[in-house]
């Protein structure tokens, strides 16, 4: 027979704290000016590049307005030109040129504002990301303060969690800590919140996570708070005999199988706690522990 000791182990004992992933970069994207909706060039799923296409909104007054700065712009040029030519003969005065130079510049700037703020009928991507919500349709009426688009760069990912006051004082900046999701990661906490929430009393805390497969904003995970340290009495798992609702473990006493009744704890790693029932340096067997029955003679192998 195999016997493993029951020794104390130290154990970092840890709260887990529910939380969800988001991304580090979100935005709502909305438009800057006013406008009937004519399409979306990006539907939810739809990876879009920096300055690419969004959609596009109806503005025909800024339209008009574009071509009435460009031909208010070309009188003043043709008139510029004309008392260009008449200073050059002393048939104007210097008053009139400075006054048909200065609507030159008045009219090129109109018309440079117009033009950009024609510019912003096409709706753009502020950054390399994922359309992740639509938040109008064709038709609706665009105007600044209503978002448009909701985009997310899905390759920065972070973990967002919600901890109670009382754990608040084991995390601080720079803490690696574990969070489960359908994997298990280490997060870094990069950001914790100054003021608590009014109404749960819990600090919101954000973690950095490592790129891996599978991550997606949105998904559901724990986090796992080390809250102190504990020891604790574990033997293999394997050692452990289930038969009903006893738990029995066997020792190597005197040469032969002792039976015992613990009450079992925490599974850690292929080990389990043991509350009650053996003592430390009890000699745990550990092989063919089906087949024995209390008193039975066992060799124990060296």
């Amino acid at each position: 027979m195999k016997v493993v000791p029951a020794k104390w182990s130290p154990h970092v004992a840890a709260e887990e704290v529910v939380g969800t992933v988001r991304s580090k970069q979100r935005a709502l994207v909305e438009a800057k000016v006013s406008g009937r909706v004519l399409e979306y060039s990006a539907t939810p799923g739809t990876a879009v590049k920096a300055g690419g296409l969004l959609a596009r909104l109806d503005v025909q007054e800024i339209q008009a307005k574009v071509d009435q700065a460009r031909a208010m712009l070309d009188q003043a040029n043709r008139d510029f030109d004309r008392q260009r030519q008449l200073i050059a003969s002393n048939a104007t005065t210097r008053q009139e040129f400075d006054a048909a130079e200065a609507r030159v510049k008045i009219g090129t700037g109109a018309l440079n504002e117009a033009e950009t703020m024609l510019g912003y009928a096409s709706v753009t991507a502020p950054f390399d990301g994922v359309v992740t919500r639509k938040l109008a349709d064709v038709g609706d009426l665009a105007m600044p303060g209503k978002p448009l688009l909701e985009i997310e760069a899905p390759t920065s990912l972070r973990f967002e969690a919600d901890l109670p006051e009382a754990i608040l004082d084991r995390v601080k900046l720079g803490d690696r800590m574990a969070v489960r999701l359908t994997q298990v990661v280490e997060g870094t906490v990069s950001e914790i919140s100054p003021v608590a929430d009014p109404v749960s009393r819990t600090f919101l805390v954000k973690l950095d996570l490592p790129p891996a497969e599978g991550l997606r904003t949105g998904q559901f995970g724990r986090v796992s708070v080390p809250v102190g340290e504990a020891r604790l009495l574990l033997v293999p798992q394997n050692a452990v005999l289930k038969r009903g609702q006893m738990e029995i473990v066997f020792v190597a006493q005197a040469g032969k199988a002792a039976l015992r009744l613990v009450k079992t704890g925490k599974v850690l790693e292929g080990r389990v706690e043991v509350l009650s029932g053996i003592e430390e340096g009890e000699q745990v067997i550990v092989s063919d522990i089906a087949r024995l029955t209390d008193g039975q003679p066992v060799t124990i192998q060296p």
